[in-house]
């Protein structure tokens, strides 16, 4: 075969893989003809997250303590708070988000209760003070350093409440079933209640914690520069969990191996006709 027509070949192969490649949503089944039998079906923009960055939350909004007596975000948030997002009877992605939450909490050289805080507030309604109060215990006795209780806290209240919350800071969620299909992220909030940083995922860099903090205690606003959960794992609402989406990987392999394989071939090809020139 002639170098033109194979370079014809490995253009149409690339094109053929970009036709295929997926739209990378956080939110969208791994495996669609799948998971379409095994669960209901929902919009990929239902869930996700759309990032508020600068938006001041809502501080009046009253929940409840792990005692059961209200409070208000106004009450609770005077630092740097990390705010995450989940419901307790999560049986998927919300005990290793807690979980990695609680590990960069013990390598983090930021002080918890001076240079940060971090609430957990439970967007379903049906979570009690006392289903909070249990979580509180399990996961502080995940933390092995100096931790005071106060500088995690676990909220629970109303649907409307929580979801007015949620709404404020992007983070979107459906219930499906008894259960709610959702994204995991931790938010950083300022101590005036202005959003001002991301981090996907349920895995988390202590350095990554401790710049977010300060950049929070001063107000400032960053951009989420890695997004990669976005792009290489899919939510798979049948087994509430996040899964590797081999096929986008997989096409963006190919797509890269065949462009460096054209580009290899046209550079030979021009220098052959330049030796060839008298």
């Amino acid at each position: 075969m002639t170098t033109p027509s194979l370079r014809r070949l490995l253009l149409a192969l690339v094109f053929s893989a970009l036709a295929g490649l997926p739209a990378p949503l956080t939110a969208q089944p791994a495996a669609q003809a799948t998971t379409q039998t095994l669960a209901p079906t929902f919009q990929p923009e239902e869930v996700g997250i759309d990032e508020k960055l600068g938006a001041t939350i809502p501080l009046d909004l009253e929940f409840k303590g792990e005692d059961g007596k209200p409070v208000t975000l106004r009450q609770l948030i005077d630092k740097p708070t990390i705010l995450t997002l989940n419901y307790f009877r999560c049986a998927g992605i919300c005990t290793p988000q807690l979980s990695g939450v609680a590990e960069v909490l013990n390598r983090t050289e930021a002080i918890p209760g001076k240079d940060f805080q971090v609430l957990t507030v439970s967007f379903d309604e049906r979570d009690e003070p006392e289903v909070a109060a249990q979580k509180r215990i399990n996961y502080l006795g995940e933390i092995t350093r100096p931790f005071p209780p106060t500088a995690w806290r676990f909220l629970t209240g109303p649907g409307a409440t929580s979801k007015a919350l949620a709404d404020a800071v992007g983070f979107k969620y459906k219930r499906v079933n008894n259960d709610f299909v959702h994204a995991a992220a931790i938010i950083f909030i300022s101590p005036k209640g202005q959003v001002t940083r991301y981090m996907y995922g349920t895995a988390y860099l202590p350095a990554d914690l401790q710049m977010a903090a300060q950049e929070s205690a001063r107000g400032e606003a960053q951009p989420t520069i890695n997004k990669f959960l976005k792009f290489c794992f899919s939510y798979d609402p049948a087994g509430r969990r996040y899964v590797l989406n081999t096929t986008t990987i997989g096409a963006t392999v190919i797509i890269l191996a065949a462009l460096i394989f054209v580009f290899a071939l046209t550079r030979r090809a021009r220098k052959t006709k330049s030796e060839e020139r008298p």
